[in-house]
């Protein structure tokens, strides 16, 4: 077996995560999408609480270098946040990844093995610290306003782009998400 069988089994398992939930998956589903057996995805993964954990870590890895790179790319605090707000605006608009991996995970916290809770909540710390530091540095250029604090804001931020996922998905319309993550960044700027 490859590790492109083992990629191949990690994304399908995101897909399916994504789109079902943690508990609405098993390996017979990801066997017949990868046209594999059973035992061997167990080869690559022993348990299912051990391939959603190198699933999230994997998640994690990439979401890290993602955000080092739109820190590169991108100086602007206020770009960064409006970037990242694209990001998945342009996957809920393709339905190539609609959701925060992670985001359906934490849905599902209090049923999740506990290993796997722990990556999910490793995640948003990440995401947390990021936002956090980004929302800092546009307080210190001037350019955002934070009332609550940093922290508090960066929470608020990360809430109002999942809860905003939510919205699009039920109502199937990114515009929705468009709206909510909109404001919730016009609502930082200085005036």
């Amino acid at each position: 077996m490859s590790s492109d069988t083992a990629n191949r089994i990690l994304d399908t398992a995101q897909h399916l995560i994504v789109t079902r939930g943690y508990n609405a998956f098993s390996y017979a589903d990801i066997a017949e999408v990868v046209s594999i057996s059973k035992p061997s995805i167990h080869f690559h993964f022993a348990t299912k609480a051990e391939l959603v954990r190198q699933l999230l870590l994997r998640y994690r890895e990439t979401v890290q270098v993602n955000l080092a790179q739109l820190a590169v790319q991108v100086p602007d605090p206020v770009a960064q946040l409006r970037a990242y707000a694209g990001h998945w605006e342009k996957c809920i608009r393709d339905d190539t990844a609609p959701f925060c991996l992670c985001a359906m995970l934490a849905s599902e916290l209090l049923s999740l093995p506990s290993d796997v809770a722990v990556e999910v909540k490793l995640y948003f710390g990440d995401l947390a610290d990021w936002l956090t530091h980004t929302l800092e540095k546009g307080a210190a250029q001037g350019q955002l306003v934070l009332p609550r604090g940093a922290a508090v804001e960066a929470e608020s931020f990360m809430a109002s782009a999942h809860g905003a996922m939510l919205s699009a998905r039920v109502f199937g319309d990114a515009d929705v998400f468009v709206r909510i993550v909109g404001e919730a960044i016009d609502r930082l700027l200085v005036k």
